[in-house]
C-alpha cells in the first residue's frame, strides 16, 4: 500500500519546526519511507503499532541516544491512504 497523503498535526508541525537538522532529515526520511512503501515502516529502528490504543497507531524512532527522537503516526484512512503524524519529539513526552 503506497500511502497518498501524510498530514501533520497542528501539535506534530510546531514540534517539527524545533527538530535539530539531523533529525528533521530523518524525519523527511521517514515520510518519503511512508509514502513508497505504506504505514508499517519496518526498515525503521524500534517501530511498533501501538497496542491499547484507540485507532491504527504506530511510532518509530528517528534517532537513538540521549534524547531519543520519535515520529509518531495514525492510518486514518486505509482505503484513501492517508496517514496522520501527531507527535514528534522525544521519547520521553510521546503520548503512548
Amino acid at each position: 500500500m503506497n500511502t497518498k497523503w501524510i498530514i501533520l498535526s497542528r501539535k506534530a508541525d510546531k514540534q517539527a519546526v524545533k527538530l535539530s537538522e539531523k533529525v528533521t532529515l530523518q524525519l523527511r526520511l521517514l515520510f518519503m519511507d511512508l509514502i513508497n512503501n505504506g504505514p508499517a515502516a519496518t526498515d525503521w529502528p524500534n517501530y511498533t503499532k501501538l497496542r491499547g490504543q484507540k485507532g491504527d497507531k504506530r511510532h518509530c524512532h528517528l534517532q537513538k541516544g540521549k534524547p531519543t527522537y520519535v515520529c509518531c503516526w495514525e492510518v486514518i484512512d486505509k482505503k484513501r491512504k492517508i496517514i496522520e503524524v501527531y507527535y514528534v519529539g522525544t521519547h520521553e513526552k510521546a503520548p503512548y
